[in-house]
């Protein structure tokens, strides 16, 4: 016993800085995201705090202001009316995309498709399209006069719809950002798909289940964690949008104002209007924004995945 006790004794002490080590090096690995974190989000968040505290004044310079340009921006209806747009934006375009991704996969995973890597890389094609290319390309389709949306009417002697109205172009948006993201999120779910045992669709086939009864009830269920991430991301896209929206801005600039969506009002406060303090504000104003609607989207979706 006393042999034992002395070896227990001699091992225990050097059980502790091993651990120690390995934890050090742990956070070593761990130091280059953190730096990389603060630095690109932490940091600019509260530089950007510390700049709507102020305003910029023709005599006198930049002035303590309080939180006088976040109530100012709380208040601004541009501010909530582009809030309203890409609100219809996403309510259209995220489910939209999501149900016609998860189409795509369910039927490059169903095995009825032949040489799947060919409608796999048709479907992923339009993500590598830069933005610029895109949306100059669907305004060229979408003209009424020599665009392939006017022609096709004209065949049946109609009057096309012009997509660069106020009343489509929202329509126009959701065209394109699913076109040019549809593929990326079926490649998600298709990845997931193909993951799951064979062993769960040989059960439900035993039991007399159909395919479609099988995707429904199977396959989705089993997926949920890769629906809901994809679905955070594309909200968040929605409510940021921006890059679209500036490349039409130049084609239909009556339409397609400096404020037409948050971010684009933002853009423009900073480095059109020079107002970079109110600008800081709603940049604020809008990442909150942005963040509840996450936080509530994600908390569903906890739920949904628990079920």
């Amino acid at each position: 016993m006393t042999a034992v006790s002395a070896h227990a004794g001699i091992g225990a002490p050097a059980a502790k800085p091993r651990k120690e080590k390995m934890q050090h090096i742990g956070m070593l690995w761990c130091l280059p995201y953190v730096i990389v974190f603060l630095g690109g989000t932490i940091i600019p968040m509260v530089y950007a705090f510390y700049l709507g505290l102020y305003k910029q004044r023709m005599i006198g310079g930049e002035t303590f202001a309080g939180l006088s340009n976040y109530i100012r921006a709380l208040k601004d209806p541009l501010l909530w009316n582009g809030f309203g747009r890409v609100l219809l934006y996403g309510v259209i375009q995220v489910p939209l995309m999501t149900a016609l991704s998860l189409l795509a996969a369910l039927m490059l995973d169903s095995q009825r498709i032949k040489h799947v890597a060919i409608p796999r890389i048709l479907l992923f094609l339009p993500y590598a399209v830069p933005n610029v290319i895109a949306a100059l390309m669907w305004s060229y389709i979408y003209g009424t006069d020599y665009g392939l949306f006017g022609q096709f009417f004209a065949l049946f002697g109609a009057e096309s719809p012009d997509m660069m109205s106020a009343d489509l172009m929202v329509f126009a948006f959701v065209n394109i950002s699913t076109w040019v993201s549809m593929g990326y999120n079926t490649l998600i779910y298709y990845s997931s798909l193909r993951a799951l045992p064979e062993e769960l669709y040989e059960s439900a086939r035993m039991d007399g289940a159909t395919e479609f009864r099988i995707a429904w009830s199977v396959k989705i269920p089993q997926i949920r964690s890769s629906v809901v991430m994809t679905l955070l991301f594309n909200i968040i896209y929605a409510l940021q949008l921006f890059n679209t929206p500036s490349m039409m801005q130049t084609i239909a600039p009556e339409v397609v104002t400096s404020y037409y969506t948050p971010n684009l009002y933002t853009y423009s406060l900073a480095f059109q209007g020079q107002d970079v303090n109110y600008a800081a504000a709603v940049s604020l104003v809008v990442g909150l924004f942005t963040m509840v609607i996450v936080t509530v989207v994600k908390t569903l979706g906890n739920k949904w995945e628990e079920k």
